[in-house]
């Protein structure tokens, strides 16, 4: 597959992603083809697995949403209903994997790209990395299971960042749960080297460095001051009743997303958070129920076309503004589905 680079060189598995022009999102077949390489490399004499990407700008932008936007356009719902059931079977995957994973992410990692890079064992950052979840802009809900890492971030981060899509830098990355070891990406030729020459993991830490400190860490008590309120009607009023650059900016940042998508993302991080045995697997589910309905009855369609297809960065959502969702659309799009539904083993 001319997406996907696999090879083998000293009992190190290698899957790199070769969509440079396209910020290498992935494709519905490269998700398939990672899942079965991994399954593949499971029974064979495999010690260690490298996932990098070709180009500067993107370790994976995300998932090439093209032929979802399609499919909805032709209300053939079912195409991304198994879309999202495979992803986030391969996002499991890659979490609970034996064998150890090291992911180097430079440039953009967001919503698919952190499902990919961001579940493994090793995760490597450098100068350039920026990642996020972003889905709330159009018209989904973070998933992949990065609600796993947002529901279980200190000072509230986790709801700030999923209904902001706030790009985090590498120390940001680090200090909330998507990444572990900062490496300046001039050292990553050297690194990757080292990891097929040992197959061994503890080379990385003769490489760690520490990054320069990132914004959050520097705000994260009156992250904590706004995000630690009961709801997010409350975080808003609290926020135009503040007039720093900050407050402004966290608006102007959760408005322009769709109402009904930061209202079920809010929900999805607040109940998971409430859940003491967290695992990736009831995040998944519960991210599911959305996604499962994004299509049918979200703003998927129209944040794509905005986003993506027209690029008018004007969308038409579904609801004018948080205040006018009714809870009932909230309640509907996160319902439980039924056990047949929503289950990515079979």
């Amino acid at each position: 597959m001319k997406n996907l680079i696999i090879k083998v060189e000293n009992n190190v598995g290698k899957i790199t992603l070769n969509r440079p022009s396209a910020l290498n999102a992935l494709t519905y077949e490269m998700i398939l083809q990672i899942e079965k390489t991994l399954d593949d490399w499971l029974t064979k004499n495999i010690d260690l697995i490298i996932i990098d990407a070709v180009g500067e700008k993107a370790f994976c932008a995300g998932g090439d949403i093209t032929d979802l936007y399609q499919s909805g356009l032709e209300r053939k719902f079912s195409y991304g209903q198994q879309f999202w059931l495979d992803e986030y079977r391969l996002n499991e995957k890659l979490f609970n994997y034996p064998k150890p994973i090291v992911s180097f992410m430079q440039g953009f990692t967001m919503g698919g790209g952190v499902g990919l890079g961001c579940h493994v064992s090793h995760r490597v950052v450098c100068e350039t990395s920026r990642i996020a979840m972003p889905e709330c802009t159009i018209g989904l809900v973070p998933d992949v299971g990065g609600s796993y890492i947002l529901a279980r971030a200190k000072n509230f981060l986790g709801e700030y960042l999923a209904t902001t899509g706030y790009r985090m830098d590498s120390d940001d990355a680090i200090m909330v749960g998507f990444a572990d070891i900062y490496v300046p990406n001039e050292h990553w030729k050297e690194i990757k080297a080292e990891l097929i020459k040992t197959r061994n993991t503890s080379v990385l830490s003769q490489f760690k460095q520490t990054p320069i400190a990132g914004q959050l860490s520097k705000n994260l008590t009156v992250i904590e001051h706004f995000f630690s309120k009961s709801n997010l009607l409350e975080i808003l009023d609290s926020l135009y009743e503040d007039n720093t650059s900050f407050a402004k900016k966290t608006i102007e940042s959760i408005e322009r997303n769709s109402p009904s998508s930061v209202l079920c993302t809010f929900d999805i991080i607040r109940e998971l958070k409430a859940i003491d045995d967290l695992t990736i697997r009831k995040c998944l589910a519960y991210e599911y129920r959305y996604t499962y309905r994004a299509l049918e009855f979200g703003d998927f369609i129209e944040g794509v076309r905005a986003q993506v297809i027209d690029k008018d960065r004007s969308p038409k959502w579904k609801h004018k503004h948080i205040r006018n969702v009714p809870r009932s659309h909230i309640e509907k799009m996160l319902e439980v589905l039924p056990e047949a539904v929503n289950n990515w083993e079979n």
